[in-house]
């Protein structure tokens, strides 16, 4: 048993990761809900010690970043990001679109008339807004409010900096920065425990995942499951395209994405994955002050496989109900699409949420929602890979903008602690 466990922690984690996605695939078929019962406790565990991490690791990360940047930096950095994230999830519909309309996932279905799906609330994208804002620090720790964690984080972060350059205030600066600076680091060593246990958890998530959903479940949507994955391809290979473009070498990229994005495919959570794609972007060599703020940004505002999604179950209904939708209806579900992707949370289940409303939107039948919650948790995965695997693209793109090469080899301090 010895041995088992030194070959385990030996090997490099993205290895174990993927024996753990296929053994999780085998035993959800094989075994079924009779067996994954019992490793359903395995798989939360993991998604609660993600989320533990994720107050600590976003706001120690982006008040040291913001700490670490060059003079006039932020404000630059800041409009790339937005923009980014901006346009990317915009060019993300569109290719949903194109690509739905290609295959036309849904025609010939029969909507069943006594299905129904209530649509959920959706915050909207003033109250989004004003969310950014917390009425209560402790309240939005305590509620994830990614966007209310951000704000804080920034808000004591810019302080910090001002007493660091005040020449009363700092000494008084430099020694808070230290107890930051030190949380930050202890954070990260926390994290690097935590990725030892990461491809236990993968594994129990998707013998669950497999045994909920089934072969009759993927065969009998099979056109939308597989229209959606072509899109996704699509849509990597344009991030591929745009690296190559800013210089960023992709076998570097995805040797350190590729965990990240494995863990959000099985996890279904952006935000949950985040402490994971933080990591990649420490090894691939990007400057804290870049992905402490565009990464926990990014699993709150940038949802490029949430908004393919939302394009192409917009087709699909469309063409279930049989009426193809115009040029008009088009660039509404790419405008409303992009806004309704802002804030909405990155975890299991969300792009339900997202779907529901545009087309609550747009006019498209709720009734066909029901329809896509058979198949939610396979798209879901896909969509979600790609969410993860477009924050670290920007971040990427971004650090490439402002000058930064990106390492060939990862820091030493994480290639003892953990290999990937």
């Amino acid at each position: 048993m010895t041995r088992i466990w030194k070959a385990y922690f030996k090997a490099s984690l993205i290895l174990r990761v993927t024996i753990a996605l296929v053994l999780g695939v085998v035993v959800g078929l094989v075994g079924g809900e009779s067996v994954t019962i019992w490793l359903a406790p395995l798989g939360d565990l993991l998604l609660r010690l993600l989320t533990f991490l994720i107050v600590p690791i976003v706001l120690f990360t982006l008040m040291v970043g913001v700490n670490q940047s060059r003079e006039g930096s932020a404000g630059r950095v800041g409009g790339k990001v937005f923009g980014y994230y901006l346009v990317s999830s915009a060019l993300a519909i569109m290719v949903g679109l194109s690509v739905a309309t290609l295959f036309s996932p849904g025609s010939g279905m029969v909507l069943d008339e006594q299905a129904s799906f209530s649509v959920p609330d959706n915050p909207g994208v003033v109250d989004t807004l004003l969310n950014i804002v917390p009425n209560n620090i402790i309240g939005a720790f305590a509620e994830l409010n990614m966007l209310g964690i951000i704000f804080t984080a920034l808000v004591f972060g810019i302080a910090l900096l001002k007493m660091r350059q005040s020449e009363h205030q700092h000494a008084m600066g430099e020694r808070l920065y230290g107890v930051i600076e030190t949380l930050n680091e202890v954070t990260l060593k926390v994290m690097s425990g935590v990725l030892h246990y990461v491809p236990i958890g993968v594994f129990a998530i998707v013998a669950e995942t497999v045994s909920q959903q089934g072969l009759e479940t993927l065969l009998s949507l099979g056109d939308m499951v597989v229209v959606l994955y072509i899109a996704l391809a699509t849509h990597l290979l344009i991030y591929c395209g745009i690296m190559r473009l800013f210089g960023v070498k992709l076998r570097t990229f995805f040797s350190e994405a590729r965990t990240p994005m494995a863990t959000a495919f099985a996890t279904q959570s952006s935000s949950g994955t985040l402490p994971l794609t933080i990591n990649a972007a420490h090894r691939l060599g990007i400057s804290k002050s870049i992905y402490g703020f565009s990464l926990p940004l990014g699993a709150t505002l940038n949802m490029d496989g949430a908004a393919i999604r939302i394009a192409i179950s917009a087709v699909f209904a469309a063409n279930v109900i049989g009426a193809p939708l115009d040029f008009v209806s088009m660039v509404q579900i790419v405008l409303i699409g992009t806004l309704v992707s802002v804030g909405t949370a990155g975890v299991p289940g969300a792009g339900i949420i997202m779907i529901a409303t545009v087309f609550a939107q747009v006019g498209l039948p709720i009734e066909t929602v029901a329809l896509l919650t058979a198949i939610d948790a396979l798209v879901g995965m896909g969509a979600t890979a790609l969410n993860v695997t477009g924050d670290l693209v920007g971040t990427s793109v971004i650090a490439r903008s402002e000058g930064e090469q990106l390492s060939d080899h990862p820091p030493e301090e994480a290639t003892a602690e953990v290999k990937s």
